[in-house]
């Protein structure tokens, strides 16, 4: 059944006190922002200490204050992160949004009326995994940006939990919570707040050994900013419950604009009404920050439009094309206008590198035939002239796109909600007056959350002698809001007599009630808040070494599977592109009376859930790496071994303990752990409750846009992309000169692999002390003998044949783009930190 519609909150970002200003002006029911720990945009936010402060402006406004606390939390962290949930709670926040769902359990321990929110970067997509969330306490999920309208419709028809959903700003290439690139080559966790952005590089695309030449397009993973203002009466009928702008690192104007606009769409669509967004509102939403704004994925798919790859940065509005460099400046037709002081830049795309400086700047003068303009119409062909040594010419080519990337008109625009007077946003309230001969005016206020103050007269009424009271009066006099953050939205007089009030006893008792009612709102709630969560508990025992190691094989290719099987491993998984391609290659496993796996996708989509019955349908253990399959499976009838992988982003004993008692038998750990930390979590859960990856290619990006359809095809999705990927070798060169393979799975999305292959071989002996002996090897493209001589390797090792050095040293003569440490490399701080110890 439809859900009852409701009126969706309207979200906006706040890097700071500018913004959040901003967004209360322009309208928002709602901030969400980050403290100076503990959330995904480490730079910007609030210190802890001035939380209580923005909670009691936000009230005072009618607006909600969401804390983001949307990282993974790793064990020597959550003494710190309770002590933080707790002075959130106690300071007045609205809602935690939280990430690790180790932390969403602490929170929901000791907090229990803080309201929880999933973060998107749970990659929720689908009812089951927004119930897995339910299942830690939280009562609103933030779904994954990839998901299209009806993707999101049968999600609200077949869940109760509260939705919201993103509906502006930059969009991911990789889902959120599953982008391991910053991790990967630099140390730096995207699940900590420290993204790199490694999908806003340039890469070259490598077909079958070979360079493809794509024109202009060399950021091949860098996508276009979301822009779904058009869908907000669909998001409305849907019944989503909130709509959120993204950018915690824009400035006060983007977020002034972005919610301005979404405002006056959500209450046109709440209303009935038709958008009546302008060409102007619409171009001041490009203008003030754009890679390209369209709906994207919330539309449908379409791996066309999503990624345009020219370039990675802001462009504002297209305003022309270079038609020729002139002595004096650069002949321009236009398509925009163009006025006097307007930045412009010229795009020469696939000639430049990121580093490069562009060409581009203020525009001094304007010229069409020798004529000096103020400003030049679309269609003209006009000369553009710089300040002395702004642009050098030489780098400036006919066939340039030109954009504005800075209006100076546009200040003028937004100064309103920057620099108020008063509060531009304003909110209702009602009042009530009594006014009996001989007894004092009583004014009582009801504000938009039912919050009532009453203020009462100091002198009894008096009859009127000429002029008695009347409801007009009442309401001119008490209707004078300005200066507060009200609007008198209704009015109820109980004037029974004829009586006489001063003008200026109505305005002291105006502004009493007003004084009374801010003081009210500002009021922080009173939570419960226990001492300790009882989820953090001491650490388990361990017997180290005591078992025998085992080693998983997981491959990808029918090639891999000759050599697996003659390798006689613990278990063979199957990561397969095909998943209906699967049945025979599991029953060969079994035939050799080898233990077979088949993994699942990481994401799956309401579309895609009898892939579930599938994987149950093969008679096999199953690799589980969606939250929501991990929950569609608790009331399944299974008597096959379930292993989660390092996709469920175990980065803790909390969050690891949590998931084994939905099923698992082992967790792989997250890519965010270092070695030392995957040792430290095996002595809290026990090292037989882990399966820990010894090789590997990282997969550094898991995305909807799927490179084989937008570069090698001219179709839209893969009902009309020929599937290449079913015929073609992909891979993705970076400027280092490394090729990072890419790979489909059977939903189209793509993961691209690391170039080097992971290794824990510096590892492996201080894993074996802490008592981990279940050693996972995974391969992509490595050919059959690959697969041999790396499981080979390991074996020599594992029986005491091949020290470390010997087995680093053989690795790096299989693998031809090298080896690495990748996520497992410990930084020496780390390594200095004594004994973990939790108590």
């Amino acid at each position: 059944m439809p859900r009852t519609p409701v009126k969706p909150e309207l979200m906006s970002p706040a890097g700071g006190w500018p913004q959040l200003k901003a967004a209360v002006e322009a309208g928002a029911d709602a901030v969400y922002f980050g403290l100076d720990a503990f959330h995904a945009r480490a730079k910007v936010g609030f210190s802890s200490e001035e939380l209580p402060d923005v909670m009691r402006y936000l009230h005072t406004r009618g607006v909600l204050g969401f804390v983001t606390f949307n990282v993974l939390v790793f064990d020597r962290e959550l003494k710190n992160a309770e002590k933080q949930l707790v002075h959130i709670a106690q300071s007045g926040a609205d809602s935690i949004i939280v990430q690790d769902l180790g932390v969403a359990k602490i929170a929901h321990d000791l907090v229990p009326d803080l309201p929880i929110h999933g973060s998107t970067q749970m990659s929720i997509t689908s009812a089951e995994g927004a119930e897995l969330a339910r299942r830690f306490g939280a009562s609103r999920v933030v779904l994954g940006r990839e998901l299209s309208l009806l993707d999101i419709e049968r999600i609200a028809k077949a869940t109760d939990i509260e939705l919201e959903t993103f509906v502006h700003g930059a969009l991911c290439v990789s889902y959120s919570g599953q982008c391991f690139s910053s991790e990967a080559w630099g140390g730096r966790s995207a699940n900590r707040g420290q993204c790199a952005q490694a999908c806003r590089l340039p890469y070259d695309l490598v077909v079958d050994d070979e360079r493809r030449d794509l024109g202009d397009a060399r950021y091949l993973l860098s996508p276009g900013d979301l822009y779904a203002l058009q869908q907000v009466p669909d998001l409305v009928r849907i019944g989503v419950h909130c709509l959120k702008i993204e950018g915690r690192y824009k400035d006060a104007e983007y977020t002034a604009l972005t919610t301005s606009a979404y405002r006056k769409a959500i209450d046109e669509a709440w209303e009935g009404r038709p958008l009546s967004i302008t060409d102007e509102e619409e171009r001041d939403l490009e203008q003030v920050y754009s890679r390209g704004l369209g709906p994207h994925f919330i539309s449908g798919t379409n791996h066309q439009t999503v990624v345009r790859g020219r370039a990675p940065r802001h462009r504002g509005v297209r305003v022309g094309e270079v038609l020729n460099v002139t002595r004096t400046g650069v002949l321009v037709r236009l398509s925009e206008r163009v006025r006097l002081g307007d930045g412009l830049v010229f795009d020469a795309a696939n000639w430049r590198s990121p580093g490069e400086r562009e060409e581009g700047g203020h525009v001094f003068g304007l010229f069409d035939e020798q004529r000096k303009l103020e400003d030049a119409a679309p269609g003209r062909v006009v000369e553009v002239r710089f300040g002395r040594g702004a642009v050098d010419p030489s780098r400036v080519r006919a066939g340039d796109l030109v954009w504005r990337t800075f209006d100076p008109t546009l200040a003028s625009r937004v100064k309103k909600y920057l620099e108020p007077a008063d509060p531009v946003y304003t909110r209702p309230v009602a009042a009530s007056f009594l006014g009996y001969e001989g007894t004092p005016p009583m004014l009582t206020l009801v504000d938009e959350a039912g919050r009532s103050v009453t203020a009462v007269g100091e002198t009894p009424l008096q009859p009127a002698r000429n002029r008695a009271l009347t409801e007009d009066a009442l309401r001119d006099t008490l209707g004078k809001l300005g200066g507060t953050p009200f609007h008198l939205a209704d009015l109820s007089a109980d004037l029974p007599d004829a009586v006489f009030v001063p003008v200026s006893e109505l305005n002291a008792l105006r502004r009493e009630a007003v004084r009374l009612l801010l003081e009210e709102r500002g009021k922080l709630p009173v939570r419960t808040s226990r001492a300790q969560s009882e989820s953090v508990s001491p650490p388990a025992s361990q017997a180290a070494g005591s078992r025998p190691p085992a080693l998983h094989l997981l491959v990808r290719t029918p090639e891999q599977l000759d050599a697996a099987i003659e390798a006689r491993p613990a278990s063979i998984t199957l990561d397969y592109l095909e998943l209906y391609g699967l049945k025979p290659a599991v029953a060969r496993v079994k035939e050799a009376g080898i233990r077979v796996r088949v993994a699942s996708p990481r994401v799956l989509k309401p579309t895609e859930q009898n892939i579930q019955k599938f994987l149950l349908s093969l008679d096999a253990d199953i690799l589980v790496r969606s939250g929501g399959l991990l929950e569609g499976l608790q009331g399944a009838q299974r008597s096959h071994e379930l292993v989660g992988d390092f996709s469920l982003n175990a980065a803790n004993a909390v969050t690891t303990r949590e998931l084994l008692k939905l099923g698992l038998s082992r967790v792989t750990p997250t890519h965010d752990l270092n070695a030392r930390q995957v040792a430290e979590l095996a002595a809290l859960v026990g090292p037989e409750k882990l399966e820990v990856i010894a090789y590997q290619h990282l997969p550094v990006f898991h995305t909807e846009h799927c490179v084989f359809c937008r570069f090698l095809s001219t179709g839209t999705d893969y009902t009309n992309c020929g599937h290449p990927c079913e015929s073609h070798k992909v891979a993705l060169r970076d400027e280092k000169g490394l090729l990072h393979p890419v790979m489909a799975d059977v939903g189209c999305r793509n993961t691209v692999f690391g170039a080097q292959a992971q290794t824990a071989a510096k590892h492996l002996g201080a894993w074996r002390d802490a008592g981990l002996a279940e050693f996972r090897l995974e391969f992509v493209h490595e050919s059959a003998e690959d697969v041999r001589r790396v499981v080979s390797a390991f074996r020599a090792h594992l029986a005491g044949e091949l020290g470390e050095r010997g087995l680093a040293a053989r690795l790096a003569e299989i693998s031809p783009q090298g080896v690495t440490e990748g996520s497992l490399f410990v930084p020496k701080e780390f390594a200095e930190l004594p004994q973990l110890e939790l108590v």
